[in-house]
């Protein structure tokens, strides 16, 4: 019986550890490959060991602009197989493969009842962690998925034939299709994705499958080759081409119905505003950092163009998101194929560097404690 793991029931064979391997966060672009003890989990916890855990953009900012105190372990794309269960879990077993929210909504409070969940008191509380103050802690061997998130559909149970990779995309996938139905998209409408790294991709996919004309546009023509495979044929080549002009020209001279904003920073505010037609919605989902942003506001007044954002997941879609994923996974939607780099947990820190500083070639960057683990 592993000793460190108090309240819960275990496996002799599970062999649990009393310390494990994590990438810990000790300050502003200090990340450091540490031992750390192996959490211990209580009554309707769950220890899950990781498979694979993708790196996202918010744990970039995060490290990259100190907005949360160290020492933390982030990583919350995560997937992996129940090692220990506590006392009183009922719905899973030691051995049954998961992917993991770190955050979930009450479903009752005010702002759940106004279907703005990520607004939840209880959504805003972290609960996950691989130690210190819980920040998902994906990036570690194991982690510890408290009671609420047990309780709460926070913890989904992975279908035979399913890798673990394919089921770490639940989460973001969540978040996307939270922003695409906030638009209310149409047959008839034209949609713009500014970006097409795995965030805007995402985007671009699941707008195309309203129906509607979706343009995407990126620096990266290696991108669009990608987006291609996904039934993404209409691309602007932003490093060579005028984006809203080409908008303009493909909308008999309206501009876009909807333009997503998939790209960190505020720099392209302005652009997606401007390629949206009199009416038209511009969505930001990936400005997350406070700060100043500059905007017509005849726009939004005169021109009627609303601006509106989109943060994080949404329970209420969740059966129709892990039907998505896990049905997708053979029928045309395989988010494997937007990997383009796996680390093992030891070289994290190369794996964060790369992931900072987008490539051509460069898309989802999962960090594997064992690479090929997350294929299985």
């Amino acid at each position: 019986m592993a000793t460190q793991i108090s309240a819960a029931e275990t496996l002799d064979e599970t062999r649990i550890p009393s310390t494990m391997r994590a990438v810990v966060y000790r300050g502003i672009n200090d990340i450091r490959i540490e031992t750390v003890p192996v959490p211990k989990i209580g009554p309707g916890e769950l220890l899950v060991k990781i498979a694979t855990c993708g790196i996202c953009g918010t744990d970039l900012k995060k490290i990259h602009m100190g907005s949360h105190s160290a020492p933390r372990i982030f990583g919350h794309e995560m997937a992996g197989t129940v090692a220990a269960i506590g006392k009183g879990v009922t719905r899973f077993a030691i051995g049954d493969r998961v992917m993991s929210f770190h955050h979930v909504p009450c479903g009752e409070c005010y702002y759940c009842r106004k279907q703005t969940p990520a607004q939840c008191p209880l959504y805003k509380k972290t609960g996950a962690t691989a130690g210190f103050e819980p920040s998902g802690g994906g990036f570690a061997e194991y982690i510890r998925v408290m009671d609420f998130v047990v309780q709460n559909r926070g913890v989904v149970r992975i279908p035979d034939g399913v890798p673990f990779e394919q089921a770490a995309f639940v989460e973001p996938v969540n978040t996307v299709l939270k922003g695409v139905k906030l638009l209310n998209l149409q047959p008839d409408d034209t949609v713009l994705v500014i970006g097409q790294g795995p965030i805007g991709l995402m985007h671009a996919s699941l707008a195309k499958r309203t129906g509607a004309r979706v343009l995407t546009s990126d620096l990266f023509p290696e991108r669009h080759a990608i987006a291609a495979r996904f039934g993404l044929s209409n691309p602007i080549h932003a490093g060579t081409e005028n984006v809203v002009d080409r908008v303009f020209a493909e909308t008999n001279g309206r501009g876009a119905d909807a333009v997503i904003l998939a790209v960190g920073g505020n720099a392209l505010i302005r652009t997606a505003m401007d390629a949206a037609r009199p009416g038209g919605k511009v969505m930001l989902f990936a400005q997350t950092q406070h700060g100043d942003a500059t905007i017509d506001p005849a726009a939004v007044c005169v021109d009627e163009k609303t601006l509106l954002g989109s943060y994080s997941s949404s329970f209420p879609i969740l059966d129709e998101v892990t039907s998505l994923v896990f049905d997708g996974y053979r029928n045309g939607f395989d988010l494997t194929q937007l990997i383009s780099h796996r680390f093992p947990l030891e070289q994290a820190v190369e794996a964060i560097e790369i992931a900072s500083h987008p490539q051509p070639d460069s898309m989802k960057i999962m960090v594997e404690p064992v690479i090929g683990a997350g294929a299985k």
